[in-house]
């Protein structure tokens, strides 16, 4: 099985990437979806996103779990039955999790495509980019930074949220590989944590709350 990375944050905290190379049959080796998660299963018509959805399930078998101590909150949020904080993510054929006994955390895979540089004005002021050397550089950075409100916002867990006008990831080097990031949203004010990694073209963000 293709456990592709993991990641020890600290004592309390650890993330891991799949990489989807089996069959659909060979991902069902050992797993049993609750019946919520086969209602959601059975609605999938891409085989893409049934195999992703079964490796999920092969990572959390990492740390001990099964599906069914997964549930969703009425956001679509998953939770773990006993209290630890949990997010998924999978983008074409990579999967991960991240899950941590103390913080609020988020994670986000995503492709580094060109497809980012028309969708930029809707999530980030995309002219603090472009000063970057050339166009790759840009579709980094900026995958880095959808990453990071993606990870944001499935901490933050509630719809209405504008990547936009209440999500700021304060900037950074590529070498740094982290940066802070803070939410406005109702008259509060949060601060988080980012961190990320690339490969095979792909960029993994994730994000932490800080604790106050």
């Amino acid at each position: 099985m293709p456990l592709y990375k993991t990641i020890i944050i600290d004592n309390d905290t650890s993330l891991a990437i799949w990489k989807v190379e089996e069959t659909e049959e060979m991902l069902w080796d050992n797993v049993e979806l609750s019946p919520h998660c086969q209602s959601r299963f059975n609605g999938m018509k891409s085989t893409l996103h049934r195999r992703a959805f079964l490796s999920i399930r092969h990572l959390l078998a990492q740390y001990g779990y099964t599906d069914f101590d997964l549930v969703y909150d009425d956001n679509g949020k998953p939770h773990l039955k006993d209290g630890k904080y949990i997010s998924i993510t999978h983008s074409h054929n990579f999967t991960g999790i991240i899950i941590s006994s103390r913080l609020e955390v988020g994670i986000d895979i995503e492709m580094q495509r060109d497809k980012i540089l028309r969708i930029a004005h809707k999530f980030t002021p995309f002219e603090e980019y472009r000063t970057l050397a050339n166009t790759a550089a840009i579709i980094r950075k900026l995958t880095i930074v959808w990453g990071a409100k993606e990870s944001l916002y499935k901490i933050y867990g509630e719809r209405g949220l504008s990547f936009l006008q209440h999500i700021n990831v304060q900037d950074f080097l590529f070498e740094d590989c982290s940066t802070t990031a803070e939410i406005i949203y109702n008259g509060t004010l949060s601060h988080y944590q980012i961190h990320f990694l690339e490969f095979e073209n792909f960029t993994c963000v994730y994000a932490a709350k800080n604790r106050i």
